[in-house]
């Protein structure tokens, strides 16, 4: 007799871990998988923040850390946030956590109720539905399109809004997708929240340094009017190659930030303290010792889209940040291709996998069924080789 519970029983796997295991059974199987279905920078970690975390553990960081984390950390995400984003934040106001990812889930658990409703515009990233529902919230799905450059639109937000909305959760530069709000496109969301002041925003940031635009990342807390009802989300996984050093951090009004602070104080209390001191040290350097891993994913993102618009039925924007692209692929739909019949983004996701070798994500994951997303946080050289076994496999 099954005696889980029915949240973890009604938990979605996260579908990008979900393709990564099955690449790697398939590697294992001796198979020679291209992966491209992880956000993971393959850079390395830059050698300065290695060399901090080194002198942590010579000097004896190992005891337990503050549950919102060092007062110093702290001290560098609020230099970062005035840096970067013009943004104000006190010491109250920052939570550092494991990962932007358990940011995200504390945010969830201290600000929603049952029943409060959440708008996701899609594509949204694949976790924050799941996360939601934890809460026992409930998950608006507002759809955008690749015409629109998967962004949403005053008008959606407005009519998405009900009295039982309780938050916008939103990435930009954003995953999956690599569309990006500019200043002017968040101050015409900011003219509708404005008049729902009950509303809360979580403006998930993770990817700002990696933004092609030349032009400053735009802060939704940084609009007139919406500082007190954002929470802004970020961390150094993806400017600084730092996935697996899991720091996140949140800059949020005080009362919002006690919250957190005391609901990872109950789950895991402070973050990894050598993973702290080293980030501490990536924060205060001037975001400009990164641009060259961001130069470089410039120059793959215009290799990925050159070499997918010389294939039959791939759609695809220009994104503005981030690493990866999201190609509408609905001209598969109702097709066979080796005797395999390809009925939406899964079948075509999978397709690829199968026989093209190929690690990819269905937009289903991301609440966009007709698209699928592409990293390019790969070499140029598997990109290419990539896009040529697809390439092969679609004749």
């Amino acid at each position: 007799m099954n005696q889980l519970s029915d949240r973890i029983t009604n938990m979605a796997t996260s579908a990008t871990l979900a393709m990564a295991a099955k690449a790697r059974e398939l590697r294992a199987e001796g198979k020679d998988i291209i992966g491209l279905s992880l956000g993971e920078p393959d850079f390395n970690t830059p050698d300065f923040i290695k060399d901090a975390a080194i002198q942590a553990v010579n000097d004896n960081y190992n005891s337990y850390s503050p549950v919102d984390g060092y007062v110093e950390l702290k001290e560098a995400v609020i230099t970062k946030f005035k840096r970067d984003n013009n943004l104000t934040y006190t010491l109250p106001q920052v939570v550092v956590s494991t990962g932007a990812k358990q940011s995200l889930y504390n945010i969830a658990q201290v600000m929603l109720n049952k029943g409060d409703e959440v708008i996701l515009p899609c594509p949204y990233w694949v976790s924050y539905s799941d996360i939601v529902k934890v809460a026992e919230g409930i998950p608006v799905e507002v759809k955008t399109s690749i015409d629109t450059d998967f962004k949403i639109t005053p008008a959606q937000l407005e009519a998405a809004i009900t009295p039982k909305t309780k938050m916008l959760w939103f990435s930009s530069p954003c995953n999956p997708s690599g569309s990006l709000y500019s200043k002017e496109e968040l101050e015409a969301l900011a003219t509708v929240l404005i008049k729902h002041p009950n509303i809360y925003v979580v403006s998930d940031e993770i990817y700002e340094h990696i933004n092609y635009t030349g032009k400053p990342h735009a802060s939704m807390a940084g609009i007139d009017g919406m500082f007190n009802n954002t929470i802004t989300v970020n961390g150094v996984s993806k400017a600084f190659a730092m996935t697996g050093w899991r720091v996140g951090f949140i800059g949020a009004p005080d009362w919002i930030a006690r919250a957190c602070n005391k609901m990872q104080g109950q789950v895991t209390s402070g973050t990894n303290c050598i993973a702290q001191r080293a980030v501490i040290t990536a924060l205060n350097a001037d975001p400009s010792v990164v641009n060259y891993m961001v130069d470089e994913f410039k120059v793959r993102r215009d290799m990925v889209l050159e070499l997918l618009g010389s294939i039959e039925g791939f759609k695809t924007n220009t994104p503005e940040g981030a690493f990866y692209v999201f190609p509408d692929v609905t001209f598969f739909f109702g097709k066979t291709l080796r005797g395999k019949t390809i009925n939406n983004a899964t079948d075509f996701s999978l397709y690829l996998l199968e026989e093209a070798l190929v690690a990819t994500v269905t937009g289903d994951a991301f609440g966009n069924p007709d698209c699928i997303r592409i990293s390019y946080a790969a070499s140029q050289e598997q990109i290419k080789e990539a896009v040529e076994r697809i390439k092969a496999a679609l004749v």
